[in-house]
């Protein structure tokens, strides 16, 4: 302990982890819920989450937590690709004491169900619009997370994260429909998509897969870039 420093003189709070986790399911965007089985807000949906340990990194819990709630497979786990998000530290947010929360988002293609564990009775995927008040705090962050990765799909390559590893542009643009809620114009979409550099790269010497319309579609995978020059603006005037 350092000389002078008394850390009893400061009053005690914990430190959380909350994760939303989207990923887009027959055309809609659906987050992971777990309903709580314990005090407080038993009963009530909420995003996975839970207390950090004093041994581990918020990612680490965050991990862990999302794990232990979900029963995804640590496999699974251990892709996901976490965004932190934000820290929520309202003094009241917890009826228990006072906790600071750090948020994560990510984002993925589809993925199996899940199953509750640790406090949470289940967990399941969940239309975003369908989702009903949430515990504590969870609403905002939920809208935060959702506002966030809207956001980022205008000037990252983050859309095809929502994709398999081999995608037709149709898919791509759904996703980028199905986060902002918006039709997007199908000829200008393919031609900024193609336009841009690294965006996505074709297959090359696989079979075509058929489109909606019966009609051939080629198959693409995320090519090297990271950022989207120019970048690809949802339609003005239209955002959700």
């Amino acid at each position: 302990m350092m000389e002078g420093y008394d850390p009893g003189a400061f009053p005690p709070f914990a430190v959380t982890v909350d994760l939303a986790v989207f990923t887009v399911r027959e055309g809609r965007l659906h987050v992971l819920l777990v309903r709580r089985g314990e005090e407080p807000y038993r009963g009530a949906w909420a995003l996975p989450g839970g207390f950090v340990r004093p041994r581990e990194s918020a990612g680490i819990a965050a991990r862990r937590e999302l794990a232990e709630e979900t029963g995804l497979s640590q496999q699974t786990i251990a892709d996901l690709h976490l965004e932190q998000l934000r820290t929520y530290s309202d003094p009241d947010r917890d009826p228990r004491m006072r906790v600071v929360s750090v948020a994560y988002t990510a984002l993925l293609p589809d993925l199996p169900e899940p199953r509750g564990g640790g406090d949470a009775a289940h967990a399941q995927w969940m239309p975003l619009g369908d989702a009903p008040g949430l515990a504590f705090d969870h609403d905002r962050i939920l809208a935060d997370a959702h506002e966030r990765i809207g956001a980022k799909l205008e000037y990252t390559c983050l859309a095809t994260s929502f994709c398999p590893p081999e995608f037709t542009l149709g898919e791509l643009q759904q996703v980028y429909e199905t986060v902002w809620g918006v039709e997007i114009d199908r000829p200008n979409f393919r031609r900024k998509v193609l336009a841009t550099p690294g965006f996505v790269e074709q297959v090359e010497g696989r079979p075509r897969r058929t489109g909606g319309r019966g009609k051939p579609a080629a198959l693409y995978r995320a090519g090297a870039a990271s950022a989207l020059h120019p970048p690809l603006l949802r339609p003005e005037g239209r955002q959700p």
